[in-house]
């Protein structure tokens, strides 16, 4: 089947200069445990965003979705609204934890996953896109190195951690049909990932004392 393409570029400079912001303020971060730069994360999310067939703006929102949080404070959110537009602004407000250095993980997490329902498609995609391309490194990081992936997380045997992305699993399948029908099949894979990661703790652990927040 031949190549195909397009007469206007779906990528503009724009997304050049967000690659570029991104790269730069993740320069000196690598992924928890791991020699792996972080860019490698945010590329990962903005072609997972593109596969859903997100626009621009949620690629770059995907490049830049941990800015704010890792580091970068409302300052780079300002920064960020000035040269990417109050759209990639509001995509990566909404995939920041929290901006209160008071919140404790518990409720930082919790939060996140009750503002689901306010949250735009856009800002939606990006989440599921970020959560994808977490729970496949766990995945393959659990399968690889066993239960001492659980000390990245300083979470102690992983069951918050598992807890938190089953929420999330739930969280995603509840705004299926806002996430429109091409990310709908990102939404099943979340949750294949999900319980695979749950299947390999209780072969090593036994089931978890608890399944979600909950319950």
């Amino acid at each position: 089947m031949p190549e195909e393409f397009t007469d206007t570029p779906l990528l503009t400079a724009r997304f050049d200069a967000a690659l570029h912001y991104a790269t730069r303020h993740h320069a000196q971060q690598l992924r928890k445990g791991t020699p792996i730069p972080y860019s490698a994360h945010v590329l990962a999310v903005a072609s997972l965003v593109l596969e859903m067939h997100g626009d621009e703006d949620e690629a770059i929102g995907g490049l830049l979705h941990d800015v704010v949080e890792d580091g970068g404070g409302t300052a780079a959110l300002a920064e960020i609204e000035a040269a990417f537009g109050a759209k990639v602004a509001e995509i990566v407000l909404a995939n920041t934890d929290s901006l209160d250095d008071h919140d404790g993980w518990y409720e930082r997490k919790r939060a996140y996953v009750d503002a689901f329902a306010t949250k735009s498609p856009a800002a939606l995609r990006v989440s599921l896109a970020d959560k994808i391309h977490n729970a496949r490194s766990i995945l393959l990081d659990y399968r690889t190195v066993g239960d001492a992936i659980w000390a990245r997380f300083r979470q102690g045997q992983g069951i918050a951690t598992r807890i938190y992305y089953r929420e999330l699993a739930a969280a995603f399948e509840r705004e299926r049909e806002r996430l429109g029908e091409p990310a709908q099949p990102y939404v099943d894979e979340l949750r294949r990932t999900v319980d695979a990661i749950s299947a390999h703790a209780e072969l090593l652990q036994g089931p978890d004392s608890r399944e979600l927040f909950d319950a």
